[in-house]
């Protein structure tokens, strides 16, 4: 089988890990975590170096953290190798991959639009898997691997997914992480429409500040459609009690 090795260790690093065991020699590397700790899950602890020579080297940190790793193993991946990224925004970590990874290393930028939180539930089939292929052709091999996991792969651009994603992701998760904020109640007397926000409340409740800020600061586009809805919300109140919006 040949070598992937995921850097990163955190919730998704986790889920990649176990997802892809048995169709690859898996190893682990995350600064963080205790090399006893990643052996005791079942996955063999890595340094950096050994996990840049990897065949397959699956990019899972915090998009904040992520250019500086992609500079640490650049000197370091073997030619031939495949970089993959599993970042929620694209067009910044494309540019890094771009610029500091060799030319003789392909580079699958990837997005996948789920969480363990949501596979637990609902199991793999049937998510989505975004690619935007960047360099080489391994992208192919990717997209087939995920078919064969049952997800269902799209395949576009670095800026059509990141301007997709300012409604998909950065609204949903400001909406989703101010409702967990005002702890809304599981009431009696709730709707459908109404459950579908506890729902909301759920699946991103766990999810780190730190991917919100993400979201919401890493996505060019993100900031407009954020922006756009605090104002329209603050219009729709003014109206009602005869006060004057702030736009036509």
């Amino acid at each position: 089988m040949k070598s992937l090795a995921i850097i990163g260790f955190g919730e998704f690093g986790r889920l990649a890990a176990t997802e892809l065991a048995g169709r690859f020699d898996i190893g682990v590397h995350d600064p963080h975590k205790d090399a006893a700790a990643i052996a005791a899950q079942g996955f063999r602890p890595l340094s950096l170096e050994d996990a840049a020579r990897s065949d397959v080297v699956v990019l899972a940190v915090p998009v904040q953290a992520m250019e500086e790793v992609i500079r640490r193993i650049a000197p370091l991946v073997r030619p031939g190798a495949t970089v993959v990224d599993v970042a929620s925004v694209k067009m910044l970590p494309g540019q890094w991959l771009a610029q500091h990874l060799p030319e003789t290393v392909h580079v699958v930028p990837t997005h996948p639009l789920f969480g363990p939180q949501s596979v637990a539930r609902d199991g793999l089939a049937g998510r989505q898997f975004v690619i935007c292929p960047l360099r080489g052709d391994q992208h192919l091999k990717v997209a087939a691997l995920g078919r064969e996991m049952g997800l269902r792969v799209r395949i576009t651009t670095a800026e059509e997914h990141d301007r997709e994603m300012a409604f998909v992701q950065a609204l949903t998760h400001l909406i989703g992480r101010t409702l967990v904020g005002m702890n809304i109640p599981d009431e009696m007397l709730k709707t459908q429409t109404y459950q579908h926000l506890l729902d909301l409340t759920g699946l991103i409740g766990g999810d780190s500040f730190e991917l919100f800020t993400a979201i919401q600061t890493l996505n060019p586009y993100a900031h407009e459609i954020a922006g756009e809805f605090v104002t329209r919300a603050a219009d729709l109140l003014a109206q009602v009690h005869g006060e004057k919006p702030q736009t036509d």
